[in-house]
């Protein structure tokens, strides 16, 4: 039989060192659940500022086919600045649902918040429906008057 006071050296490599103190865990367990409801938190404000608040919403009015390549799209933009252009895109839809014609309109500074605009779009297959595809207060340069 072994005595009780044996050599303690070779405990540790086998077992490794103490465990932190309860408290020392529960101090970390606090922290790493700030971070995380932080984080969390920024990525609410991020996503509602960036999503939440629409500056400009555009909804399909109406639409017509013309012929075999042409559809009437009318849309109605509303924006909270009516003082800023705005850029959006409609597109034309064929029978199976795809995309087949596009087209992106420059919306012009208006007195009202609500503007209607109708638009012709060529599609290469015979169109079935017009559609929008969304409206955005970046406006590329290639449609800012020059």
């Amino acid at each position: 039989m072994t005595s009780a006071t044996t050599n303690q050296a070779p405990v540790l490599p086998r077992y490794g060192r103490r465990r932190i103190s309860r408290t020392a865990g529960r101090r970390i367990a606090f922290v790493l659940a700030g971070v995380v409801v932080a984080a969390g938190v920024l990525v609410a404000v991020v996503a509602y500022q960036r999503l939440g608040t629409a500056e400009v919403t555009g909804t399909l009015a109406g639409y017509r086919v013309i012929d075999d390549e042409t559809v009437s799209v009318t849309i109605n933009v509303t924006r909270s600045d009516p003082s800023r252009p705005v850029a959006c895109i409609v597109r034309v839809r064929s029978k199976d649902g795809s995309e087949t014609g596009r087209r992106e309109l420059l919306i012009p500074p208006a007195q009202a918040t609500t503007v209607q605009i109708t638009t012709m779009v060529k599609s290469h297959l015979p169109p079935v429906l017009g559609d929008i595809y969304g409206c955005g207060t970046d406006v590329p340069g290639y449609l800012r008057p020059s």
